[in-house]
This record gives C-alpha cells, sequence and structure tokens, in this order.
C-alpha cells in the first residue's frame, strides 16, 4: 500500500525459511533456535528480552536505507526493543501498531486459565509468573514476566512517538495502564476490497475460521450447534484440534466438520459458500481481520461481546452479538437468522457496504500519513 502511494519501504525482519526474497535480507536479524543443552536455550531466552544481533542488523539498514520513519509490528520477543533503541540512537521516528496487550500483559491474551485477567495491567507482571499464564510452562513465563520488567524498568518504549491501535477497546486499554493519551491513535484495519467477491447467496452451511486454541470459544460453538438443522464448517487449525474433534464426537455433534486449514482459492470459496460467519472469541480480541474478510464477502457475523468485536459488529445491521461463553445465546442468535435468509442478504450487503466505506486501502494510508507528516 505504501509503495503503491509513492514510498520507498524496506523491510526489516529475523531470517526464517518462509521469507519473501528481499533486497535487505542480509541485514536480517539470524533466526532463533532453541536447539542444545540448557546452556544454549539460556542463551536464546535472554536473546528474546534483548537482541543485539538484531540491533546490528538494524543499524546496517537504517545506515544503507537511511528512512524517515520507522514503524514497527510485534517487535517483541523476537527483534526485541534493541531496535527501538538504534531508531533512538540515530533519531530517527518510531511508530508501532498494537496488535495484541503484550505492552500491559506479558503473554500478551489477558487471559489466566480459561478466564478474561488484567491483573498484570497497572505493571504487576509478575503475575504472569505465578499462573504460569505463557502456554503453561513455568520457564516461558518467566521469560515473558522478565522481558515485561526489563522494557518497563528501562522505559524501552519512551522513543516510540505514536502507538496506532486498530480498535478503541484496545487504545482505551493501553490508555488505562498509564499510556500517553497523545501517544495514542486509533486507525482501523484495511482490506484490498477489489480481492473479494461478495456472494449473497449460500450453499446452507455456516462458517467458523480461525485457530483451534482455548481463548476462541471452539466448545462453546460446538455446544451451540448440537442438533440444529445446519451444517458448521470448521476451517483451521490448532493446538486443541484432536481434543475438539473428540469433544464433538463423544457429544454426538454430528452437524459439526472440521475442513482444516486452507488458504488461498479453497479459503475463499469456504466463505463465498457460507450463510454467515461464527465468530465465538473468548479472549479480549483486537481488531479481528477475519470479521473483515467476512464483510468483504458479503457475509454477516454472529460475534462474542468482548474485546474490538462490538465495534465492528453492528447489531442487526452487519451481524449479531451474544455473551462469550453463552452457548444458549449462540444458540438462539443462529436459529434467528437462519429462519431470516432474507435479513441475512440484507445484513451482507450492509457488510460489504461498511467495508467499502471504512476499512478501504485508501482511508487508511491517509490516516496513517497524517500520523507520520506529524512526526
Amino acid at each position: 500500500m505504501l509503495k503503491k502511494g509513492g514510498h520507498s519501504v524496506a523491510p526489516f525482519t529475523m531470517h526464517f525459511e518462509k521469507n519473501f526474497p528481499s533486497p535487505y535480507s542480509r541485514f536480517f536479524a539470524p533466526e532463533l533456535k532453541y536447539e542444545g543443552g540448557l546452556a544454549k536455550k539460556a542463551v536464546a531466552s535472554a536473546k528474546l528480552v534483548y537482541s543485539r544481533e538484531a540491533r546490528r542488523g538494524f543499524s546496517g539498514l537504517l545506515e544503507s536505507f537511511n528512512p524517515d520513519i520507522v514503524h514497527g509490528h510485534n517487535i517483541y520477543g523476537r527483534l526485541t526493543t534493541s531496535i527501538v533503541d538504534e531508531a533512538k540512537a540515530r533519531k530517527v521516528p518510531f511508530v508501532m501498531t498494537l496488535h495484541d496487550y503484550k505492552l500491559i500483559c506479558p503473554s500478551y491474551l489477558m487471559i489466566r486459565g480459561e478466564t478474561v485477567c488484567s491483573r498484570c495491567v497497572n505493571g504487576a507482571f509478575y503475575n504472569c509468573l505465578l499462573s504460569r499464564c505463557h502456554k503453561g510452562s513455568l520457564i516461558s513465563s518467566l521469560v515473558y514476566t522478565v522481558e515485561s520488567y526489563f522494557a518497563s524498568a528501562f522505559r524501552k518504549y519512551d522513543w516510540v512517538s505514536r502507538f496506532i491501535s486498530p480498535s478503541e477497546f484496545l487504545l482505551k486499554k493501553h490508555l488505562e495502564a498509564g499510556f500517553p493519551e497523545k501517544k495514542l491513535v486509533h486507525i482501523p484495519n484495511f482490506i484490498k476490497i477489489d480481492e473479494f467477491e461478495p456472494v449473497y447467496s449460500d450453499k446452507g452451511y455456516i462458517l467458523y475460521v480461525g485457530r483451534l486454541s482455548k481463548e476462541k470459544g471452539v466448545v462453546t460453538m460446538l455446544k451451540a450447534v448440537k442438533g440444529l438443522d445446519v451444517e458448521l464448517k470448521i476451517v483451521g487449525d490448532g493446538p486443541m484440534r484432536k481434543e475438539y474433534e473428540a469433544f464433538a464426537k463423544e457429544s454426538g455433534i454430528a452437524n459439526a466438520t472440521f475442513e482444516g486449514y486452507k488458504t488461498g482459492d479453497g479459503l475463499k470459496e469456504m466463505f463465498k459458500g457460507a450463510a454467515f460467519i461464527v465468530f465465538p472469541s473468548e479472549w479480549h480480541e483486537n481488531a479481528p481481520m477475519s470479521i473483515l474478510e467476512s464483510f468483504a464477502f458479503g457475509k454477516p457475523v454472529i460475534g462474542s461481546d468482548l474485546g474490538g468485536t462490538p465495534e465492528m459488529i453492528s447489531e442487526g445491521r452487519t451481524g449479531m452479538l451474544f455473551k462469550h461463553g453463552d452457548y444458549e445465546g449462540l444458540r438462539e442468535k443462529i436459529g434467528y437468522l437462519l429462519s431470516s435468509p432474507s435479513l441475512v442478504e440484507k445484513m451482507g450487503r450492509n457488510a460489504r457496504d461498511k467495508v467499502e466505506r471504512e476499512n478501504n486501502s485508501e482511508e487508511h494510508l491517509k490516516r496513517l500519513m497524517e500520523v507520520y507528516s506529524r512526526l
């Protein structure tokens, strides 16, 4: 998008086998590996907190490319705040998009066990360690806790001039955590509208697209569709897939099929054939791209009432909302839409109109450039 707008753009990331080719790859940080004994794993863990290799590579890129601005995405845990330090040393303005809650929650999800949690928001990061919040691992939780305290104690994000939040909810949470209001700006995500062909008919099924992990509300969704006269197609993969398949089988939920991971044309066809999409997430989602993609295909969404999701779904206009974890409430909404095909089509057209007006690349670029220009 930036290149089409006439700007020169250089990527900086970590070496990885699936990276696209880049003339700047010689500057990329080395891939972080956890192979070997305890000592090597300890060294690798330290590099998750602060990577001098990433800073050296980034220094070379800044020297070669000489940018007017740096825009960071998910820099923590791999590139680390070392690249912020290098930008600061060279007095290059730094903007950062907030994709999750990492700066206020070490494990980034704001979930403890299976419940929404906010105990770390005001800097009490030790709660992550006490509850083993990251993947239930004591060591991983320790590393993430140390990383958060390190960034906070040494004010590693102070050089970031603007934090861009795709949702008002995420912005509000960072404001509550003490981030300066003047540094926070809301810019919704965008999608390439012309790559999505809306289809207002369907092939008689409803669809879930997403990761199969505990925070996504898959069990709630499975309970909701049990016995309904509709097929639920579940597209995606993740650590809980086998468990969810077993749950569906043991619970006699015969109308749910697990389609596995899909991308490209295969995924597009799944969207096009759906009557509507179910988004039952049970954590504070930021601004899910899958909802925008659903809208772009002309499909309304039934979503949970957490995080940034309610900002995206207009009740009765582009979809419906239900209380997270309430499978009976979700079942009621699904049944209502299944009995109202004309309403589903109307919502789908409203949804497509919404993304055309509010989530196009031109509007996003305009708002992004306003931020860049101020800095």
